[in-house]
């Protein structure tokens, strides 16, 4: 029987819980929440929806679940300027998330903001191979980025590596065009305020986030194997350690089976140098 966990089933963590279930991707799908109207109120509409799936609210059940996804936290709002602002008001949902999955031997994925420090921040605490920790972030990044692309008339693939924030890093040159600095910065600058565009407009976003999240979810558990930028605990890989950064990484049951090393241009080399120097210093807090 495969098993899905969700902490958190807010608007990102529900609407995973509604997809998955749409998609027939797992067997069981466990949920929680600590608001317990919202918690039961999401129960009724997944079970409302007449899908065969078994809907559970028992937490002891979640440590043995084949993915656990961590979506609980304070989420981003128009007053909140950058994900990384979240850091204090989560870390000690981080560490309580820690506790409560000790023993748990199966793929963490994390979605809660800043979000490639808690991935880290949840490795470190967990003590468990780096390979099952991936953070969520990169593909609802290169979505954006390939819509600018395509309105700009570039075509090629999207990638956008780094911080899953202001730091992240689009990767022009696997366009196989040549974009120059000034349109490159432009596009930079539209991908940094493409979500506090949705917050305003609707208090969050949501089917971008979930929608790639369980395309994540389905890449492990049906051991895909697919190239993606996710966030992963790094160990000399693109020149950094002590921090969990946006790469492309080869996804299957395992978590990250490897992570793909690039050759980048020297604008995407500054850009990633700069992630990597944000986000380490993020990382160092969740060290002690």
């Amino acid at each position: 029987m495969t098993s899905l966990a969700i902490l958190g089933v807010g608007k990102v963590g529900g609407e995973t819980a509604f997809l998955s279930a749409v998609l027939g991707l797992a067997d069981e799908i466990v949920v929680y929440d600590v608001y317990e109207p919202l918690l039961q109120a999401q129960v009724l509409d997944l079970q409302h929806t007449g899908i065969d799936v078994t809907i559970s609210t028992d937490t002891a059940a979640m440590r043995e679940a084949d993915i656990f996804v961590f979506a609980a936290g304070t989420p981003r709002t128009p007053e909140i300027k950058t994900r990384a602002d979240l850091l204090e008001a989560n870390v000690p949902v981080v560490k309580r998330c820690s506790e409560f999955l000790r023993g748990f031997d199966g793929v963490v994925i994390t979605i809660t903001n800043p979000m490639d420090a808690n991935n880290y921040g949840l490795w470190k605490m967990m003590g468990v191979d780096r390979q099952r920790c991936i953070g969520f972030g990169g593909q609802l990044d290169s979505a954006r980025l390939a819509t600018y692309l395509n309105e700009a008339g570039v075509s090629g693939p999207a990638w956008v590596i780094g911080e899953h924030g202001e730091h992240q890093v689009p990767l022009f040159s696997r366009t196989g065009v040549n974009v120059g600095v000034e349109e490159r910065e432009a596009i930079l600058s539209r991908m940094r305020g493409a979500s506090m565009e949705v917050i305003r407009g609707k208090g969050g976003t949501v089917f971008g986030p979930a929608y790639h999240i369980t395309m994540l979810i389905r890449a492990i558990l049906e051991d895909r194997r697919e190239l993606l930028p996710c966030s992963c605990v790094l160990d000399g890989e693109y020149g950094f350690s002590g921090c969990s950064l946006g790469v492309p990484a080869r996804i299957g049951r395992e978590g990250v089976i490897g992570i793909e090393e690039w050759d980048l241009d020297p604008w995407e080399e500054a850009k990633m140098a700069e992630a990597g120097a944000f986000v380490q210093d993020l990382c160092r807090r969740l060290d002690g």
